[in-house]
């Protein structure tokens, strides 16, 4: 068929393939190129000139030696004083020790000599108020001379429920709950001051005889009864006619300031009467007497 010349079909050149880590040229670079330029040439300087290397001169090989040797020497010198030393730093140590066994065996007889002589001043003290004249007996229960026995009544005075609840139970590390709910040092001075006054003959509180001369005080939350820290509850034991002191206590206005703590703060209290009860010497009893005056008055 003839006509106009038809152009040649025009062909597409195939696609170049594209590199799988074309989007990584910095990384592939950077591990194709690990050393930097810079650092090549200087190396190959060095190797060129004989620098790199080990030393080659008998003198620099020498030198080496010289130093590996010292090296050595000091290493071993270090681990033989160490190795020497050794025994003598246990030495010490055990001297160290003997010592504190011994100071606190001279302690442990100090205090018991101390305990010795307590007790032979109570004993002599008293020897002492039986030999004072009538009424021996009632003078060694009122002073806390001896331990008693007898009926009489039993009060038990313990923290507020909610501030025995913190600090894993104890109340002394509450920190959480008004220092109203916890027992103080003026209310076992009341509570021992009504007993008196009710008609009890000898008290103690947590096994601690109390006397004439005994103080109850405090020193920061904890309550001292002749300089000795109790603990709650506080159990007071009080020897007497038990039915009419606690009756005549419950009354008084001492048994009421205690019912008042437990109705407005939650203190937790309860008193028995006991058919015995029974009540230990005091430590120790002070004996005092009394002179009279030979000076006159002036008018």
């Amino acid at each position: 068929m003839c006509g106009m010349p038809q152009p040649p079909p025009v062909r597409s050149m195939p696609a170049r393939p594209v590199r799988p880590d074309a989007s990584m040229s910095l990384l592939t670079n950077v591990m194709d190129h690990s050393l930097d330029d810079g650092y090549a040439e200087a190396a190959a300087r060095r190797k060129s000139e004989g620098a790199g290397g080990m030393p080659k001169t008998v003198r620099a090989k020498l030198g080496l030696a010289a130093g590996l040797v010292l090296a050595a020497l000091v290493v071993t010198l270090g681990a033989a004083q160490a190795r020497v030393a050794a025994p003598t730093v246990a030495k010490e140590r055990q001297e160290l020790i003997d010592r504190i066994q011994r100071e606190n065996a001279a302690a442990d007889k100090l205090e018991g000599t101390v305990d010795k002589l307590r007790d032979d001043v109570s004993a002599r003290q008293r020897e002492a108020l039986k030999k004072s004249g009538d009424g021996t007996d009632l003078v060694d229960l009122l002073s806390g001379a001896v331990a008693v026995h007898g009926p009489g009544v039993k009060l038990v005075v313990n923290d507020a429920k909610e501030a025995t609840s913190g600090g894993n139970g104890n109340p002394r590390e509450t920190a959480d709950f008004s220092d109203t709910g916890r027992v103080r040092d003026r209310d076992m001075q009341r509570v021992v001051n009504g007993l008196w006054e009710s008609g009890a003959e000898a008290i103690a509180i947590n096994g601690q005889r109390l006397t004439a001369l005994s103080a109850i005080r405090a020193a920061g939350d904890a309550i001292l009864v002749d300089n000795r820290p109790l603990v709650p509850p506080y159990t007071v034991l009080a020897v007497g006619d038990g039915e009419r002191l606690s009756t005549r206590f419950q009354n008084s206005a001492d048994g009421l300031y205690l019912h008042a703590l437990q109705e407005n703060y939650g203190i937790r209290t309860g008193i028995s009467v006991e058919g015995d009860v029974r009540l230990p010497a005091a430590p120790s009893v002070i004996v005092r007497t009394a002179q009279p005056s030979t000076e006159k008055g002036t008018s």
